[in-house]
């Protein structure tokens, strides 16, 4: 592709950015403002491309299946972007990346003059079509369209996961305040100071913030319970929940979940110490044993040509 073939390419690219442009301010003067006071900034890879984000969700908002929505909102909850985004900022999202990867991979392949052609030499803007052009701008499109959905997959998983291990020593931590005299809401308090950074500290100080502002307790941490919806924790928020309103004592029971919990874990890793050997005879079919094999065979095979029964 020469340079002069490039240029009407150039042209409509440029008309196409500035009316793309100006549709997108418009959309903006247009779009309700919303108002995030009272909500944390999204993820700082969400930053950059706010604006766009905001105007979309906003757009897409009324037409989003409610399906959609609880399953967004459900997985934005477990992964605690909930206080920033919506199930609709979500769709924005990919929407928006899936636009940015096919823009940046059309202006790449313009950029470097053959389309995305693998041919080289004279006759290499004929080495991809249009057609083929095109179904490479909707691969991109849609890898950038699943990109933000599996970057929230990962982080909800990694944010349970990290609960779910941290979960044992903050019952130990409650367990041992409320044995020495304090109340549930103190006990809360020690283990927010006192234990490690991460999620389930994260979650422990907004049913703090929650019964500060004058939720109830054991309705802030059915919150809680309903938002992580792990097992683990559902089962440790209805037993105490059931203790207080019964007056049992909290320490007996707090310290059995604990036990169960840290039980719980070491067969959860039992359990993946089993699917190890299962995991490996791929690995071990299709790398090892063939080097294995070449190694053993090797001097049989050169023993074999040098009498030359192998001629």
């Amino acid at each position: 592709m020469s340079e002069l073939d490039l240029f009407p390419v150039l042209g409509a690219a440029a008309v196409a950015a500035a009316l793309g442009w100006l549709a997108l301010r418009q959309a903006m003067a247009s779009a309700p403002t919303e108002d995030r006071r009272w909500r944390e900034p999204p993820p700082w890879a969400w930053r950059a491309a706010w604006p766009a984000v905001s105007v979309l969700a906003s757009l897409c908002r009324p037409w989003l299946p409610a399906r959609w929505r609880t399953a967004g909102s459900r997985q934005l909850r477990q992964a605690g972007l909930d206080p920033a985004l919506d199930a609709e900022h979500l769709v924005a999202g990919s929407a928006v990346a899936a636009i940015g990867f096919a823009l940046t991979t059309a202006v790449l392949m313009i950029a470097l003059g053959r389309a995305g052609a693998v041919g080289v030499g004279a006759h290499a803007h004929e080495a991809v079509s249009p057609e083929r052009i095109g179904l490479v701008l909707l691969a991109v499109g849609a890898i950038g369209a699943w990109w933000p959905l599996s970057w929230l997959r990962g982080r909800r998983s990694a944010r349970l996961r990290e609960i779910v291990r941290a979960l044992p020593f903050c019952l130990d931590l409650i367990t041992l305040s409320i044995e020495s005299g304090a109340n549930l809401t103190g006990a809360l308090q020690h283990a927010v100071a006192k234990g490690p950074p991460g999620a389930l500290r994260a979650e422990l100080e907004r049913v703090l913030r929650d019964v500060r502002a004058g939720r109830a307790r054991a309705e802030a941490l059915r919150a809680m319970a309903e938002r992580l919806d792990l097992p683990a924790v559902t089962s440790w928020v209805a037993a105490l929940v059931s203790a207080e309103r019964h007056g049992s004592g909290l320490g007996p029971i707090l310290r059995a979940q604990a036990e169960q919990r840290r039980q719980e874990r070491f067969l959860a890793a039992e359990k993946l110490a089993m699917k190890a050997p299962v995991k490996m005879l791929l690995p071990l079919l299709a790398f090892i044993f063939p080097c294995t094999f070449v190694l053993l065979f090797f001097p049989v095979v050169v023993r074999l040509f040098e009498e030359g029964l192998l001629r």
